[in-house]
């Protein structure tokens, strides 16, 4: 019953393709598509939202202000431990990192995203963050945008280029939806995703933004995420103190990759189903949300307290729910606790089995260290007050601009989700600084560290870009004709007579490669039907001038190829197996072919 449900769901995908084909062209076809991702993008950004406000606001709407409240102790544990069974016994897959395997997918999968991608970050991060998980929606939340367009995609079997910009679509769709930012969702694709800027992808990503957007307003209305009133207008003497929040933040976000990595190397030693992950990750979240109840959650309320304090009563109101409540001289020893430990809660969240990204995190911590950037200035005495709500908008900027090697998504983002674009040119100051110092330490952002030291990060660059997308399995050649080392040299020579090629693989009975025969080294020795009985293959055999690992990335191929300045060199696998042979020939034509069809556009 089900494969006769599954052939009619083919025949009719069929049909459709082949309807579409005749009266729709595929530039027609993509915009219509992009306008679908940007709805259901903007719908998935909603479900997961008001999931995590109804959670949220179920479990914590009777927690006394004025103290402590236990219950934080036991909220995260819980989140984590029904999240880490929802993932193992329900999606039975690895769903965290969102936007690295996006990026695997493009530079790898041929963009090719799971189906369960469309549905199960959004409840796994809910239950999450809902129950306290210390990390953000949004990579959740960009991965099922990204999911639905790559899922069209392959309904409808577009070719690769196509769907690597539906990826983009939903990508860009999922960061306008939850932000109402439509460029920043453009932006965001263009540096974070590394979808070149070209007419053909121009336009798709655009619709996408903005479908979301507006249907975003339609679900929810006009209100901003954060909300920011310019109350002291930026002046140019405040450039220096602008530059030095820059570096900060570059500093800031050093601190965050580094600490960030360090955790999830000790989290990955204890196994990915252990108990002792979830033990030892509940226990560091639920202390510190105990400790810090501004840690709890995305903690976009306490971003709202620092954007939108006034007087330091404003400003006090973050120590609500904590034992630090009605201690509002120890409000700075607060914020740099919470600016230290923020790293620590979301990598314990994510380590112990949580669900969430690091795009909140990044904005949270931002805001906290532009604040406490500027207290510092100001309680020193410095001549130039720095206004403390400004610089808290800044410091995210700076900070989201070093984390994500994206200072662009920063500026637009950050202006487009508070109407802050009076403070246009200090945004651009900050992210710019905190980009340029974050690159003396970390080449790479926190997304695509893991990827590019793999040699699997797809760049602007368009050789390694087209390297990185090549695959080098649709060029290994695997009709071979083996021989084996005991043959006779009048058996070689029968078998060479049927074959196409000028050399032959040695292997043993486990298909080991020993060696290779090269036809024009024995024609000393083929063509003397008496020696055909005194040498057998092994006394013939050369070994190759090189060979490639099936998992070697394509720029090593090429440099191998470089170095040994052979024709062909054979590909093998972990045991020594051999798989098959690759062609400098062939190599280089698809390597033309792909260059000239991304400068095509």
């Amino acid at each position: 019953m089900q494969e006769e449900k599954k052939e009619e769901g083919t025949d009719l995908t069929g049909r459709l393709n082949a309807w579409r084909a005749q009266y729709v062209s595929d530039r027609q076809f993509t915009l219509a598509l992009s306008f679908l991702v940007g709805l259901l993008a903007a719908v998935a950004a909603y479900i997961l939202h008001g999931l995590i406000n109804q959670i949220e606001l179920l479990l914590t709407a009777g927690f006394n202000i004025r103290s402590f409240n236990w219950l934080y102790l036991i909220l995260p544990v819980v989140g984590i431990y029904l999240t880490s069974l929802f993932v193992r016994y329900v999606v039975k897959d690895n769903i965290s990192h969102g936007i690295t395997r996006i990026l695997y997918a493009i530079s790898r999968k041929q963009s090719r995203l799971k189906g369960h991608n469309c549905w199960s970050s959004v409840i796994a991060s809910a239950i999450t963050i809902g129950f306290g998980g210390s990390v953000g929606a949004e990579a959740p939340i960009v991965l099922t945008g990204s999911a639905i367009g790559s899922n069209l995609g392959q309904v409808f079997k577009l070719d690769g280029k196509t769907m690597m910009v539906l990826v983009g679509c939903g990508a860009a769709a999922a960061i306008a939806g939850i932000f109402k930012a439509p460029m920043a969702g453009l932006v965001f694709t263009l540096e974070v995703l590394m979808i070149d800027l070209t007419m053909a992808s121009l336009m798709p990503i655009l619709i996408a933004s903005v479908t979301a957007t507006c249907f975003t307003y339609l679900f929810v209305g006009s209100d901003s995420l954060f909300h920011f009133t310019l109350d002291a207008p930026w002046q140019v003497e405040r450039v220096p103190a602008t530059i030095l929040l820059g570096i900060f933040c570059g500093l800031v976000s050093l601190y965050f990759i580094r600490l960030m990595t360090s955790c999830e190397n000790v989290f990955a030693k204890m196994g990915r189903h252990s108990y002792l992950k979830l033990l030892v990750g509940g226990v560091v979240l639920s202390s510190l949300i105990f400790l810090f109840p501004s840690l709890y959650g995305e903690g976009y309320a306490s971003i709202n307290i620092l954007l939108n304090g006034h007087t330091e009563a404003d400003w006090n109101t973050i120590l609500n729910n904590s034992l630090f409540y009605g201690h509002g001289d120890l409000l700075m020893v607060y914020i740099g606790l919470v600016l230290a430990t923020k790293v620590l809660a979301t990598s314990a969240t994510n380590g112990g089995g949580g669900c969430g990204g690091t795009f909140a995190p990044s904005l949270f911590i931002g805001a906290f260290a532009g604040f406490f950037f500027s207290r510092i200035w100001n309680i020193n005495g410095i001549s130039i007050y720095l206004p403390e709500k400004n610089f808290a908008l800044l410091g995210m900027a700076g900070v989201m601009a070093g984390v994500m090697h994206a200072p662009l998504t920063g500026i637009f983002l950050i202006a487009e989700i508070t109407g802050g674009y009076q403070m246009f040119i200090p945004l651009m100051i900050v992210s710019i600084c905190a980009y340029l110092t974050i690159i003396v330490f970390e080449p790479h952002s926190i997304y695509g560290m893991r990827l590019a030291r793999e040699g699997k990060l797809i760049t602007h660059h368009t050789d390694k870009a087209v390297l990185t997308l090549m695959n080098l399995s649709s060029v290994v050649d695997r009709n071979f004709t083996a021989i084996h080392p005991d043959m006779p040299l009048g058996k070689l020579v029968n078998v060479i007579s049927m074959s196409n090629t000028s050399f032959l693989p040695v292997l043993d009975q486990a298909g080991t490669l020993l060696g290779e025969v090269d036809l024009t080294k024995i024609r000393n020795v083929m063509f003397r039907t008496e020696l055909y009985h005194h040498f057998v293959v092994e006394q013939l055999m050369t070994q190759p001038a090189g060979t490639l690992g099936v998992d070697d990335p394509m720029e090593d191929v090429m440099r191998t190829f470089d170095a040994t300045d052979a024709a062909v060199l054979p590909v093998i696998d972990t045991d020594h197996r051999l798989i098959g042979y690759i062609s400098r020939t062939r190599m280089y034509t698809m390597y033309r072919k792909m260059v000239a069809d991304m400068s095509a556009e």
